[in-house]
């Protein structure tokens, strides 16, 4: 079974993902960390986004790998942990430019391709019904007005000590951010012309889940 998630930025994919995954007993796959844990290491090694050499060589040596077996499994960079560190402010800001790279696109849509192949899996991110998992059993599209979604963002890192930015500060990011995925020119953000879509503005995490595992159900 393939499942495909997407949205803008903290529309909820992710946590319903989890959760989904652990109703339904799937592999999660979440698609972000990996463009987050390129942008970190872009970052690290200062490469320059506008040299192509510099790009190829850098995701020579960018090893993406999990750790752990069947569903529980942790995104490791070189072999380290990254969660904490994919989700800065530095990364948030980055990330957007990082996945517009072609190479980049190619060389982690691959990567998701084969596992979503290899084993039934829920994936989420922005091109995952339109281009990852184009024949996915199940797509649903996520969204919600920009203030809602930085209210979450806000809330999350206050809760986890991700990063000091103002709520204002955020609400910009993301509808920056919005902006940019939407009018990248390889794999926009867009809803897939046969995912559902659910605006989980007014919905708890609980009712949007359970609208999709109905979906599921039928």
């Amino acid at each position: 079974m393939q499942i495909a998630i997407d949205g803008p930025a903290s529309s909820g994919k992710s946590t319903i993902a989890k959760l989904l995954a652990q109703k339904l007993n799937l592999l999660y796959l979440d698609t972000g960390a990996m463009y987050r844990a390129i942008t970190l290491f872009f970052i690290e090694h200062k490469v320059d986004l506008e040299q192509p050499d510099q790009v190829k060589q850098a995701l020579e040596e960018c090893q993406l790998s999990y750790r752990g077996q069947g569903l529980e499994r942790t995104l490791l960079l070189n072999g380290k942990e990254i969660e904490k560190k994919i989700r800065s402010a530095e990364v948030n800001a980055q990330v957007s430019a990082v996945s517009a790279i072609p190479e980049v696109r190619h060389y982690l849509v691959a990567m998701q391709q084969k596992i979503g192949q290899e084993m039934s899996v829920i994936m989420d991110g922005r091109d995952i019904g339109t281009v990852v998992l184009k024949d996915a059993d199940y797509k649903f599209y996520l969204t919600a007005n920009a203030h809602v979604r930085a209210l979450r963002r806000y809330q999350e890192n206050q809760e986890k000590g991700l990063s000091n930015q103002s709520l204002a500060e955020i609400e910009q990011t993301i509808i920056d951010r919005d902006y940019y995925d939407s009018h990248r020119t390889m794999s926009p953000l867009k809803k897939a012309e046969d995912a559902i879509e659910i605006d989980t503005s007014q919905y708890s995490i609980e009712e949007v889940l359970e609208i999709i595992l109905n979906q599921v159900k039928r």
